[in-house]
């Protein structure tokens, strides 16, 4: 009787790997990005705008996103192989090419190709390259970028209204065989002009704009990270300057903290948020009840007991944000503690 094979010593690295990339993730981004105007929904814009609602993909998903990142150079090196002169690319020591619409509103252009798209020879394009799995890859190929991906369609109308290029050259890839798919993109100027007022709009806005849909069924707003708050809790536990009630974002793209003397925040300091902090109205769900004579504190309501909300280190009995989260979840544990 021939000898049994041994068991393989299987090795489950992937959870390791996976860990890492979550406790090293990107924050979210500081400005308003091209790539994020084309979402229909003007509230998930503006909650993400506000670092309300965070996408906490997993380690898998982010190693996903590296390698459609770095696929961007093997495009470049393939292009100029086929005689496409392109530049400002990732490839390139200078980087992107960035447009920048003020107002928060800007993006990262893949490449700026200078003469060599077939059919175009000496025309020059905005590049986008994008990666597809083999769905999503078939379904561009039947439909065009315009009806399959129209995030993207709108992406490349910013860009070339931002680089003055009225023509963008899309290439995508897909992960499961390696197909490619090209398609010219022309600029349509009403629509991308509507883009860029969008954004300024979402960026300046300071209540909360209406979902996408009221329906919780709806195809878009199941699939969206947004999803528990708009129908369920209605609470973000996000704390940092942009959920704050006291801080404005304005038309200068900058974030001025309102409490006391106002005053430019850094970025850093929007991340790090203060003992100050207190909830925006559309960020909770409790009742708002107003706020106190020194504008340092707002009074909200949570099952049925009211409360100070902002520092405790300049209103007697205020609570923080952070406290209030707590209380909303677990309840009032000290009875004592007065209002």
């Amino acid at each position: 009787m021939a000898a049994l094979p041994e068991p393989l010593n299987q090795v489950d690295i992937q959870s390791r790997i996976d860990k890492w990339h979550e406790e090293h993730r990107e924050p979210p981004r500081a400005h308003l990005g091209l790539s994020l105007l084309g979402h229909p929904c003007d509230r998930w814009i503006w909650l993400n705008f506000r670092w309300a609602v965070t996408e906490n993909f997993s380690g898998r998903m982010l190693r996903l996103f590296r390698r459609g990142h770095r696929e961007e150079e093997t495009i470049v090196r393939d292009l100029r192989a086929a005689g496409v002169v392109i530049r400002s690319t990732d490839a390139d020591e200078d980087g992107q090419c960035r447009v920048d619409f003020g107002c928060h509103v800007s993006g990262s252009v893949d490449g700026i190709i200078e003469s060599g798209v077939p059919g175009a020879e000496k025309t020059r394009h905005v590049a986008e390259f994008k990666t597809h799995s083999l769905k999503s890859f078939r379904e561009l190929q039947s439909k065009g970028v315009y009806e399959a991906k129209r995030r993207h369609w709108w992406q490349m109308q910013g860009y070339m209204l931002g680089t003055k290029i009225d023509r963008a050259l899309y290439i995508a890839v897909c992960k499961d065989n390696d197909e490619m798919y090209a398609e010219r993109v022309y600029l349509d100027k009403p629509k991308a002009e509507s883009l860029i007022r969008r954004g300024h709009g979402l960026a300046l806005a300071e209540r909360i704009p209406e979902p996408l849909s009221a329906d919780p069924s709806w195809w878009q707003c199941k699939l969206c990270a947004a999803h528990d708050f708009c129908f369920t809790t209605h609470l973000s536990e996000e704390v940092n300057c942009r959920t704050c009630a006291h801080v404005t974002p304005t038309k200068e793209g900058t974030w001025i903290c309102s409490h006391g003397t106002p005053y430019e925040l850094t970025v850093d300091e929007q991340r790090a948020g203060c003992d100050c902090h207190t909830a925006h109205p559309d960020l909770v769900p409790w009742k708002f009840r107003g706020g106190t004579e020194n504008g340092f504190c707002a009074r909200y309501e949570i099952k049925g007991r009211e409360y100070l909300n902002g520092s405790p280190y300049l209103t007697d009995c205020a609570l923080t944000t952070h406290e209030l989260l707590i209380i909303d979840k677990q309840g009032e544990k000290d009875e004592e503690v007065p209002f």
